[in-house]
C-alpha cells in the first residue's frame, strides 16, 4: 500500500474512531450521575454505593486483555465491537438490576460494563496503527479528546434518561442506563461499518507481517517483549501510578465536599472540571509527548499531579477555590502522563505483540486503580481527605520514576542501535 493510501486510511480511521469514541463515552457516562445511587437504593448501605464503580473498574480490567486477544486475531475493528456490545448487554443487566432490586445483578452488568470502557481504551491504541513518529501522540491524544464529547453530553441527557424510564416503567436511577446501552450499540454500529480497512491488518501488510498476526496470546509473550524493551515497562509504571492517582483522589472528592455542606450542583460541577481536565486538554498533551519527547511529557505529568495534590490535600471540607484547582490540574496531569505513556507503549511494542503489550498495560492499569480507590476509602475513613492526598503523592512520586526510567531506557536504546 502506498504512503498517500495510507494517509487515507489513517484519515478514515481516525474519524471513525473519534464518531466511536463520543458515542461509546456518552452510553458510559450518562450513568455516572446515578450508579452510586443505584447501589446504595438496593442494596440498603451507604458503604455499599461505591461497589458498582469499583466492579466496573475491576471489568474494564479484565476486558482490556480479553479484547486484545481478540484484536490479536480478528483486529481492533472486531475487538471494539465486541466491547461495545457486551457494554450495551451491561447497560441492560443493570436496568434488570434496579427491577429485580438485586445487588448480585448489579454487581454482574458493572463488569459487562466496563468492556466499554476497555473498548473505549483501545480505541487510542488503534489510532497509532498507521500513524507516523512525529504525529503518533496527537493521533492518540486526538481520539482521548473525542471522549470529552460523551463526557459532556452524557449528564446532560439525565432528564431525557428520566422520560425514557418513565416509558418503559423501570425505576427512574436505570433510566440512564437504558439510554447509555442504545450510545453504545450506535458505536458499535459506527465502528463495524467505518473501521474498514482495518488499521491494525494495514500496519501488518505494510509490514510485511501475516495480515491475521498470531494466533492467540500469552502472557509469555508480554514478558518477553518486557525484557526485550524495558522501556515498555517503564511506560506500564507510568499509565499504572497516574491512573491511581487520579481515581484514589476522585472518587473521594465528593464526600469530601459532602462533608462540609457542599451542594451537589456544586460538587458535580467539580467532578465536571476534572473531566474537562483529563479529556478537553488532551490535544495539548499529544503535542508535548511528539514535540518534547514521550518521557519529558509523563515527568511533567507526575509534576502537575503533586501541584495538583498540594492544592487538594490543602483544601477545606465543603466548596473552595483550592479543590476546584486541585481537581482540574489532577485530571491535567492524568492526561499528559496517559497519553504520553500510552504513545510510549504503541511505538516500542513489537507489531506481532501489540495488542497483548496494550491489553496487558491496561489491565494492570485498571487494576493499579481499583485498588487505590479500595484504599482511599479506607485512609479517608480513619485518618482524612488530606492524608490521602498525601499517600496519593506517594504514588505520583512513582509516576516521576516511571519517567525518569523511560528516558534512561530510551537512552539505552539509542546508544546501542548506533553502537
Amino acid at each position: 500500500m502506498s504512503t498517500p493510501d495510507l494517509h487515507a486510511v489513517q484519515r478514515r480511521t481516525l474519524g471513525t474512531l473519534v464518531a466511536g469514541q463520543a458515542l461509546g463515552a456518552v452510553g458510559i457516562t450518562i450513568g455516572i450521575a446515578t450508579a452510586s445511587l443505584l447501589a446504595k437504593d438496593i442494596s440498603g448501605s451507604e458503604k455499599m454505593a461505591g461497589l458498582a464503580q469499583t466492579f466496573q473498574v475491576l471489568g474494564t480490567a479484565v476486558a482490556s486483555y480479553a479484547l486484545a486477544r481478540v484484536m490479536a486475531v480478528r483486529g481492533r475493528r472486531v475487538g471494539m465491537v465486541t466491547g461495545f456490545l457486551l457494554g450495551a448487554l451491561g447497560a441492560l443487566v443493570v436496568v434488570l438490576a434496579g427491577v429485580l432490586d438485586s445487588m448480585t445483578v448489579l454487581l454482574v452488568g458493572a463488569l459487562l460494563l466496563g468492556s466499554t470502557t476497555a473498548a473505549n481504551l483501545g480505541a487510542r491504541y488503534a489510532a497509532t496503527d498507521l500513524a507516523s513518529a512525529s504525529t503518533r501522540g496527537r493521533s492518540l491524544a486526538i481520539v482521548v479528546w473525542a471522549t470529552t464529547i460523551g463526557a459532556v453530553a452524557g449528564p446532560n441527557l439525565t432528564g431525557l434518561a428520566q422520560d425514557v424510564a418513565d416509558a418503559l416503567g423501570i425505576p427512574v436511577l436505570t433510566g440512564p442506563f437504558a439510554l447509555g446501552s442504545i450510545g453504545m450499540l450506535l458505536a458499535a454500529l459506527v465502528v463495524w461499518l467505518f473501521l474498514r480497512p482495518d488499521p491494525l491488518f494495514v500496519a501488518r501488510e505494510h509490514a510485511g507481517a501475516a495480515p491475521a498476526g498470531p494466533k492467540g496470546t500469552s502472557w509469555a509473550r508480554v514478558v518477553a517483549a518486557a525484557r526485550e524493551r524495558p522501556v515498555l515497562l517503564a511506560a506500564t509504571a507510568g499509565l499504572g501510578t497516574a491512573h491511581a492517582v487520579m481515581v484514589a483522589v476522585m472518587v473521594m472528592t465528593p464526600l469530601h465536599m459532602e462533608h462540609g455542606g457542599a451542594e451537589l450542583r456544586v460538587i458535580g460541577l467539580v467532578i465536571s472540571v476534572h473531566v474537562l481536565g483529563m479529556f478537553a486538554f488532551a490535544p495539548l498533551s499529544g503535542w508535548a509527548a511528539d514535540r518534547l519527547g514521550r518521557a519529558t511529557t509523563v515527568a511533567i505529568g507526575g509534576v502537575v499531579l503533586l501541584v495538583s495534590l498540594f492544592f487538594s490535600g490543602r483544601s477545606p471540607e465543603g466548596s473552595s477555590w483550592q479543590i476546584f484547582a486541585g481537581l482540574f490540574l489532577l485530571g491535567f496531569g492524568w492526561s499528559l502522563a496517559t497519553v504520553a505513556s500510552s504513545t510510549l507503549i504503541a511505538e516500542h511494542a513489537p507489531l506481532e505483540s501489540r495488542t497483548d503489550i496494550q491489553g496487558a498495560a491496561d489491565l494492570l492499569m485498571n487494576v493499579a486503580a481499583a485498588l487505590a480507590g479500595g484504599v482511599a476509602g479506607v485512609i479517608v475513613g480513619a485518618w482524612g481527605y488530606p492524608s490521602l492526598n498525601a499517600f496519593a503523592a506517594v504514588i505520583a512520586a512513582g509516576t516521576l520514576a516511571a519517567a525518569a526510567a523511560a528516558r534512561v531506557s530510551l537512552a539505552r536504546g539509542t546508544a546501542l542501535s548506533e553502537a
